[in-house]
């Protein structure tokens, strides 16, 4: 089978705009600089997996694919940025998903910067060994990837997308339609103040000893800008 297309599908983090739930702790600056930590380690992960088979789907004010961020982006890492248009997360994940969906496509997010490398290539496996769908679980309830080799899945519409019930609603449809699925492996991703504080924990070594031991960071970590902006907040030991 083809490789699979993997697409980082990220926001462009402009201060105010974007991690709003983190703004509160860290300033709107700050929460801009970590995110725009986080797509950078994303894409530096995704490059090492996915070859020339990368893309960054991107969502920025105007159009992507006019924006000097994702301009230098795609000049980084020789990727080609496409714009995720307009509408509410699934129909702009579907447009992302479909013109690359009889070749297989994942999808990934930007909020699971700890991520480790061999776990996001597991689930580019699943899809390129042939699975309809994957879905990769978040801790909270929802999914930090996705993908579809075929069929569009019945799975965009009308979802209530930000709520701890999205992973099971997603299997649920899925279910009842007969659609197999394969799941990747779980992770935690970071929205929240409480992420941060764990996020912070687990970089540094200060999780108990079999959480630690279960949610391996790698060495040297897996997410080096993410490191460099907790340490210049002072936030990482």
């Amino acid at each position: 089978m083809p490789s699979p297309v993997l697409t980082v599908f990220a926001r462009e983090p402009i201060p105010g705009r974007c991690k709003r739930r983190l703004i509160p702790v860290l300033g709107a600056d700050a929460a801009a600089a970590l995110a725009d930590a986080f797509i950078r380690d994303a894409l530096a992960k995704a490059s090492r997996v996915a070859g020339r088979n990368l893309l960054i789907a991107g969502a920025s004010p105007g159009n992507a694919t006019r924006s000097p961020y994702f301009r230098a982006l795609a000049r980084r890492y020789r990727v080609r940025v496409i714009d995720q248009g307009w509408g509410d997360l699934g129909a702009r994940m579907a447009r992302v998903i479909r013109p690359y969906a009889s070749r297989g496509v994942l999808l990934v997010g930007t909020d699971t910067p700890t991520l480790p490398l061999a776990m996001l290539a597991q689930s580019v496996r699943l899809i390129q060994g042939g699975a309809s769908v994957v879905v990769a679980p978040a801790l909270d309830g929802g999914y930090y990837a996705l993908g579809v080799r075929g069929d569009m899945p019945p799975i965009f519409n009308k979802m209530r997308w930000g709520r701890s019930d999205v992973l099971d609603a997603t299997l649920a449809r899925l279910r009842a339609r007969d659609i197999p699925y394969a799941l990747g492996p779980w992770w935690y991703d970071v929205d929240r103040p409480s992420d941060l504080a764990f996020l912070r924990a687990h970089m540094s070594g200060n999780l108990p000893r079999w959480a630690h031991s279960s949610l391996p960071v790698g060495n040297p970590h897996p997410c080096p800008a993410t490191k460099t902006i907790l340490r210049s907040l002072g936030t990482l030991q």
